[in-house]
């Protein structure tokens, strides 16, 4: 016996500590994300140099540098329509993911933003990075990955209002 016995499949669910460890998981992950994003989103609305078409520092700048060593140019080429419009998008997808994932409402749609978010910009911005694991968009789209399988079960809007249904039945 391994010390789970019992459940159905000869495991039971852990006790104590484990089991309180386990429910708070991901919360550090969940805080960073927030944070992170939060930060990001608010950085771009704030900095009118990347919120511009041209020049240093700019959305349009950044993606005329990284069109030809990207993964998916037409993603590069429909930003470049819009250059101001796109970092916009961007900038405010994610200040609402960060928010959203902070407060844990709608966490997995949420930390699906997230993911998308990141994937867009490993795909484009941080494609070239060689070896792969430098670029710094691919783990953050790791990271999201388990907040979207299991959302925000703890501290969150989600859960109190899971709670307060349940009490209604």
């Amino acid at each position: 016996m391994n010390g789970y016995g019992g459940g159905s499949y000869g495991l039971s669910e852990p006790k104590g500590l484990r089991e309180r460890a386990g429910q708070y998981a991901l919360l550090p992950l969940r805080l960073f994300l927030g944070v992170t994003f939060v930060y990001a989103g608010l950085d771009k609305l704030t900095d009118s140099a990347f919120l511009s078409a041209t020049g240093p520092g700019s959305i349009g700048e950044l993606m005329n540098t990284v069109r030809d060593s990207s993964a998916v140019p037409a993603l590069v080429d429909l930003a470049l329509k819009s250059p101001e419009g796109f970092g916009y998008a961007i900038a405010i997808g994610e200040l609402l993911v960060g928010l959203g994932t902070l407060v844990g409402l709608w966490a997995r749609f949420a930390a699906l933003g997230g993911a998308l978010i990141s994937l867009s910009l490993w795909l484009t911005v941080s494609w070239q990075s060689t070896p792969y694991y430098y670029g710094n968009d691919l783990p953050y789209l790791m990271a999201w990955l388990p907040l979207v399988l299991a959302g925000a079960s703890m501290f969150s809007v989600d859960a109190f209002l899971a709670s307060r249904r349940r009490r209604s039945m």
